[in-house]
């Protein structure tokens, strides 16, 4: 399955999922490998189906990422291929939320077919959280990021921030905009720091991906701002955060990354629209107003956001905390 995981990465992130397979022979030997290469092409079982000849996959072994589809689109069903090929069992790691091609693995399992599911299950859900989210909820996956202090502050009193965690984290914030569909900032961010929002290498040149720059707010984006000489023109909304997303959708942004300071990230929490929160947590104190996060519309201890903690790295000197609000659900629709 973690060879399946490997090859899902070859495909294009779009409107359908990256999606890996491996065949195995009834030995358990490697027989063939497949992944989705995009709309409209076979999807990762057909890919892997194609490269053997008729009956070579009788008795195999299917192993897939995602529950194998069950309906007719620009392709046919993955099931009924699986079947016509005579697979005598299928691995899968995570369903399919769409109710439109889900119902793959009861159609395999009554026709006769071994079905294990949840294999690699979480590995495989953190690779498709953009998809799952478009599915669910009908909008890009969003994780907002935030550097600060360990005493909660953003930035000194003066207003300065730019170095508040060091170069590992910062390399780390740079790899994530280079996994990104967009990058999200507000004008305050746009005026105060004049940020170029894009994805750099460790040697100051750009990431072959670009994300797409967006600004949130009314005020003008000067004329000669860092942001107007980004690969990709600018986007900028007046500040309804589902208009902007639905808009970012509809350009097939899936991944929106937001990185606009105290008063976008608590917009944003505040709405309820974070599917996952990355804070850098930097071994200083600053003291002071400037705080990392504002009005969350927290009144009472009853009312915090909790939040489950995926996992703590340490990068140099600094920690990253990954973090899912505490109601967010697998895809089967269980608590995580």
């Amino acid at each position: 399955m973690r060879r399946a995981l490997d090859i899902a990465r070859n495909g294009p992130r779009g409107i359908n999922p990256q999606v890996g397979a491996v065949l195995l022979s009834p030995e358990g030997d490697i027989i063939a490998e497949g992944w989705h290469r995009g709309a409209g092409t076979p999807h990762a079982e057909v890919d892997a189906l194609s490269q053997l000849p008729p009956g070579a996959a009788h008795g195999a072994t299917a192993v897939v990422t995602l529950e194998p589809c069950n309906h007719t689109g620009r392709t046919g069903p993955c099931s009924e291929a699986l079947l016509d090929a005579g697979v005598a069992r299928v691995v899968y790691a995570v369903a399919d939320p769409n109710p439109r091609s889900a119902g793959g693995a009861d159609r395999l399992h009554a026709a006769g077919v071994e079905v294990v599911q949840g294999v690699c299950h979480d590995e495989a859900a953190d690779l498709l959280a953009s998809w799952f989210t478009v599915q669910r909820l009908g909008r890009p996956h969003v994780t907002v990021k935030w550097a600060q202090s360990l005493d909660g502050r953003a930035a000194a009193e003066d207003g300065t921030s730019q170095w508040i965690t060091g170069a590992e984290a910062r390399a780390d914030v740079h790899r994530r905009r280079g996994r990104a569909d967009a990058i999200v900032v507000g004008t305050g961010t746009i005026l105060a720091d004049d940020p170029s929002l894009t994805a750099r290498e460790e040697d100051g040149g750009l990431r072959p991906h670009q994300p797409i720059p967006v600004v949130l707010g009314r005020s003008e984006v000067p004329v000669d701002a860092a942001v107007r000489r980004h690969p990709h023109s600018l986007l900028q909304y007046d500040g309804d955060l589902d208009a902007a997303l639905t808009d970012l959708r509809e350009r097939g942004v899936q991944r929106v990354f937001v990185e606009g300071g105290p008063t976008i990230a608590s917009a944003f929490l505040r709405a309820g629209i974070a599917d996952e929160m990355l804070v850098y947590l930097a071994p200083v104190l600053l003291g002071g107003s400037r705080l990392a996060l504002t009005d969350l519309g927290v009144a009472s201890i009853d009312r915090a956001r909790r939040l489950d903690v995926a996992r703590i790295e340490r990068l140099g000197d600094d920690l990253l905390i990954v973090a899912r609000p505490h109601d967010t659900r697998t895809p089967e629709g269980e608590e995580s």
